[in-house]
């Protein structure tokens, strides 16, 4: 049944259809960071479908079919090329191997295609910029070609309207005739035979609508008309003549006049003489000095550089880069009225912040460490009739010396407090005297007058003996009765003031380059150097580039006492500057300048000066070798220094120097402002020197470094505290004293023999008593021949552990048997104390 099912039945075909050419697959595909792709791959084979009739043909029997009957032979063709050899057939491949196959090939064109697209990216960027250059000059050289036409253009119509009125004064007066289309000497060229033309018979032809047209007549003929150039010709012939006077003779040498300082390279002087470099090395080079660009010159070689070359030579000195701020002094008619300068002094706790914060109706007292000030405050207040008074609180503490010095220096009134219940003190004095060293008037301010003990006029009277009359007493000085708590005799005290300055006629200039002195200096740590800048005259604006004494900068940002930011600070007005490249001293001069190159020139040269001055060594002589010596051979106590601000490091270094004492002197490492880092810690350790933070801290790395170093950190907010501590680590260092006391003095009458080898003394005590556990030593002729102690002490061949003044006794010593009779013997005790400086 099977087999008569599968024969072929009559009339029934069979099914159509093709073979299976397709397999298809899953492959995956896994990319950087756990990327992953599933693609679907089709391997397709290739399918060959012969003549009708003949089926599907595999490929490699292509080339074998049957060839079509021959021609007749009418014309020989060639003969067939042979056909290709057949390839051979590639080997089969599993399922995982064409997979494997595909994602390689895969890979490969997308790598590919990265690579083509990444070229097509750099041609792109390439082609793109050579064509915004390609425009960028056309452009240029379309607004040149642009600017000379219409430059040509003007000159041309110029020219065209001066002749036509020259034309117009030269017409004879006639009626007008507007002449035909055309040329007359066009017409005379058409007719024939080149007849002349006609005369127009009285009439004159307005030819001011052809004139600007170009014939052939016109060009050719000699009727005195002038032919116009074309711009192209017009450019060529300025092209040609720049070309010549570029390339023709030697043009004019242009004279300089060369500044020449002390000391100069030879590519500097090449600059400033706008020569080549190797010329000049090549005339040095002739004058036997074989130098290089880079090598310095002195200036008598420099001049005669200067002057072979033809220019003239201008000396100047180092020197003469710094700059003079007293030789420039403003004309009287600039000067306008500024608001005065009042620095506030006294002795530390005489009421000197708080009587600021009543004027100003703040607190600052509450927030300074040991309730003393340790910084220079600057503020400005507005009164009440809208005037503008600017104030400077200055330290009392005694440390604090440079600090009132510059205060009083920088102001133009001075206030002392003096407590009513206390009375002038060392630095009350001490103020009095800067004062009249800086010539300024002082208001004695009587603080304190609330408590029961006050007594204004027992500080009056005080005051004489320092030569301070006040006003109370028939003299010169003003003074006036306050009390910061209770808010009387303020209104006073700014009447006084403002008519101080009304006497002394306060003027400045506000419209030239500003000048000011820097009150403060810290390193902030968002901010960076900052400095409290007093402006003394002209106008401060941000912006402005400055040098204030080894350090210059640009003002980024100013603020006042109260946070706000200002754009612009007159005369007499405090201000915080952000902007500078370090810290600078408190007391420099800050001076505005016209770049930053002369800014950093003028740094440049102070900074100079300051090193030298620094490593310099004076003239050696005797006297300073043998102090040399003597310093040499005290001991050194080792200090690294951190402050807030720059004036506290001064106060700090100040003090160190007038510890008095010969044997141990305080050496400064280190001193600046801002947090204590690691590179001070490094410095420390290697000196081992304790590392002194006055309100500042370390930070965290440079407390590890420390812990693990050993190195020691003290923290300090009130400098007395400070100084006392110093004070007792240079005397333990020192170690304690040892004092002599001599308690009893002995003459040796005679020698006796004790024991075999030994010797006794017998002695006549004459001073004090002996004993025997007291130090001992002999003299001869006042010099110390020894010294150790009493082995014993008899009398009448008793011991006996003391003998008084007046009697006899005999004495044997340790290991000394050298005794004569006439020397001396003294029984001292020692005494051990601890050290104080």
């Amino acid at each position: 049944m099977s087999d008569s099912n599968d024969k072929p039945k009559l009339g029934m075909r069979a099914p159509l259809g093709i073979k299976r050419t397709v397999e298809t697959g899953q492959v995956k595909q896994s990319f950087s960071h756990g990327r992953s792709n599933t693609v679907v791959v089709e391997v397709k084979r290739r399918r060959v479908i012969g003549k009708p009739g003949e089926g599907e043909a595999p490929v490699a029997e292509a080339p074998a079919a049957a060839a079509p009957a021959p021609a007749p032979e009418v014309a020989k063709a060639p003969p067939p090329p042979p056909p290709p050899a057949p390839k051979a057939p590639e080997p089969q491949l599993s399922r995982q191997e064409m997979q494997a196959k595909l994602l390689r090939e895969a890979e490969e064109a997308r790598l590919a295609m990265l690579e083509e697209a990444r070229r097509r990216e750099d041609q792109q960027r390439r082609e793109s910029s050579e064509d915004e250059k390609r425009r960028a000059e056309e452009n240029r050289k379309a607004e040149e070609a642009a600017a000379e036409a219409a430059r040509l253009q003007a000159e041309e119509e110029a020219r065209q309207a001066a002749l036509a009125a020259e034309r117009a004064a030269n017409a004879p007066v006639a009626p007008a005739v507007v002449a035909p289309v055309g040329d007359d000497d066009d017409r005379g060229a058409r007719r024939p035979g080149g007849a002349p033309p006609r005369p127009s018979r009285g009439r004159v032809v307005d030819d001011r609508r052809q004139h600007g047209k170009l014939t052939v007549t016109r060009a050719l003929g000699d009727d005195g008309d002038v032919r116009a150039r074309s711009l192209a010709a017009l450019r060529r012939s300025r092209e040609k003549d720049k070309r010549a006077h570029q390339a023709g003779g030697p043009s004019v040498k242009q004279v300089r006049d060369v500044q020449v300082p002390e000391a100069i390279t030879v590519q500097e002087l090449a600059i400033r003489m706008a020569e080549r470099g190797a010329d000049l090395v090549k005339s040095l080079f002739k004058m036997g000095m074989p130098v290089t660009l880079t090598q310095t010159i002195d200036q008598d070689t420099a001049e005669l550089l200067v002057t072979e070359f033809g220019h003239n030579i201008v000396r100047v000195s180092d020197a003469d880069i710094d700059i003079v701020n007293e030789e420039d002094v403003d004309a009287p008619e600039t000067l306008q009225a500024r608001p005065p300068v009042v620095a506030i002094m006294g002795h530390v706790d005489h009421g000197k912040t708080s009587l600021l914060d009543a004027l100003r109706g703040t607190d600052v007292v509450s927030g300074e460490a040991g309730g003393i000030t340790q910084h220079i405050g600057a503020y400005q207040l507005t009164m009440k009739d809208k005037s503008k008074i600017t104030f400077l609180d200055t330290p009392g503490h005694e440390a604090f010396t440079e600090m009132r010095a510059r205060g009083a220096n920088v102001t133009d009134i001075v206030v002392i407090a003096v407590a009513a219940d206390d009375g002038p003190k060392p630095q009350t004095v001490e103020a009095i005297n800067h004062v009249k060293a800086a010539g300024v008037p002082m208001i004695i301010a009587i603080t304190k007058c609330d408590k029961h003990e006050a007594d204004a006029n027992k500080v009056r009277q005080q005051l004489l003996q320092y030569d301070v009359i006040v006003e109370a007493m028939s003299g010169d000085v003003q003074d006036v009765e306050v009390s910061a708590k209770t808010k009387t005799g303020l209104d006073e005290l700014i009447e006084k003031i403002q008519l101080q300055a009304e006497i002394s006629e306060l003027k400045a200039n506000p419209d030239r380059a500003a000048e000011g002195k820097v009150i403060e200096a810290k390193l902030d740590k968002g901010k960076g150097p900052v400095a409290t800048i007093l402006v003394q005259r002209g106008t401060l604006r941000t912006g402005d580039i400055f040098v204030v004494g080894a350090e210059s900068g640009r003002v980024r940002a100013m603020t006042n006492d109260k946070g706000m930011q200002l754009k612009e600070a007159g005369p007499s007005i405090p201000v915080e500057v952000l902007g500078l490249t370090g810290v600078p001293q408190a007391g420099d001069t800050l001076t505005v300048v016209e770049s930053e190159a002369r800014a950093r020139e003028v740094a440049a040269y102070r900074a100079e000066v300051a090193t030298r001055k620094r490593t310099g060594s004076g003239p050696a002589s005797l006297e300073s070798m043998f102090s040399a010596l003597k310093e040499k051979q005290a001991q050194e106590y080792p200090l690294v220094i951190k402050a807030d601000v720059q004036g506290t490091v001064e106060a700090i270094i100040g003090s160190l120097a007038k510890i008095p004492n010969e044997d141990i002197k305080a050496r400064v490492l280190h001193a600046g402002v801002g947090g204590i880092t690691e590179s001070d810690v490094t410095l420390a350790r290697a000196s081992g020197a304790p590392i002194i933070g006055f309100n500042v801290r370390a930070n965290a790395k440079a407390r590890e470094i420390a812990e693990r170093n050993g190195v020691a950190l003290k923290y300090y907010d009130v400098i007395y505290d400070l100084l006392d501590d110093i004070r007792a680590g240079m005397a333990g260092q020192l170690g304690p004293e040892y004092f002599e006391t001599v308690v009893g003095r002995a003459e040796i009458k005679d020698v006796f023999p004790a024991g075999k080898h030994g010797k006794a003394a017998g002695i006549l005590v004459v001073e004090g008593f002996i004993r025997k556990a007291l130090k001992a030593r002999i003299t001869r002729d006042d010099v110390i021949i020894y010294k150790g102690e009493i082995a014993s002490l008899r009398r009448f061949k008793d011991d006996v552990p003391e003998v008084r003044a007046g009697l006899e006794c005999g004495v044997t010593f340790t290991d000394f048997k050298d005794i004569r009779p006439g020397d001396y013997l003294e029984t001292f005790e020692v005494e051990e104390r601890a050290r104080t400086l």
